[in-house]
């Protein structure tokens, strides 16, 4: 299996590889290799932040609008699989010196995100969406879509491609190498990762902030005043 060369494009990235190169170059006082470098996937779980907290929010109120249809694919991992790779990658004598991806081992469409999400919410996901088209990503019809959310926001061409783009994940190698195997698919995960917010009290499962942000492919409504 032949491995695609970094390239990192953001400030962010650049850091983010310097770091690991930093972990890869750390040598014990036999010179062997000390450290293992574990790129994760989108981690989620009941203490879920950021893209997926909003998306997961803005369904259990339908407050979002699909843009495109949602065939681009995305790698997730459950959050406690993530602990157990961590601590397989400290114990396993072959992993020092070494770079594993860290994902659930399958690629993920964001409709089946979505679908998975809204199945243990208990919510139907929303039937139309924005039809994406290159055309789309035009000054004018950005403008369109700005008003079709209901308020000002900046939404550029560049952010449109980016919250479109296709990610798939390869994480074969910790699997093959270190007999990692994950304990939580797509369905597991959101299963328990829903009824933990709810166990926990998290009221936000049922409410959304009024204001619109981007998440994936998804235009989140402004809450109505």
């Amino acid at each position: 299996m032949t491995y695609a060369t970094l390239q990192p494009d953001t400030f962010y990235a650049r850091t983010k590889l310097s770091a690991e190169q930093i972990v890869l170059n750390a040598r014990g006082a036999d010179d062997q290799p000390l450290g293992t470098v574990l790129r994760l996937g989108a981690v989620y779980g009941s203490r879920i932040k950021g893209n997926y907290e909003r998306l997961t929010h803005a369904l259990a109120r339908h407050r979002f609008i699909p843009i495109g249809s949602g065939p681009n694919r995305r790698t997730l991992v459950y959050d406690k699989d993530v602990g157990r790779a961590a601590a397989l990658s400290v114990t396993h004598p072959a992993a020092a010196g070494r770079v594993f991806n860290v994902t659930d081992g399958e690629f993920h469409t964001l409709n089946e995100i979505i679908e998975s999400i809204c199945s243990f919410l208990a919510v139907n996901r929303l039937g139309c969406h924005y039809r994406l088209a290159r055309c789309d990503l035009q000054p004018v019809s950005l403008k369109i879509l700005v008003r079709l959310v209901g308020r000002q926001a900046q939404i550029s061409r560049a952010t449109i491609e980016k919250y479109t783009e296709d990610i798939a994940v390869d994480s074969s190698r910790i699997q093959t190498e270190l007999g990692f195997k994950p304990q939580y698919d797509l369905r597991s995960g959101w299963q328990e990762t829903v009824q933990e917010m709810r166990r926990m009290g998290d009221k936000s499962t049922s409410s959304i902030p009024a204001k619109i942000c981007l998440n994936g492919d998804y235009a989140f409504l402004p809450e109505p005043r």
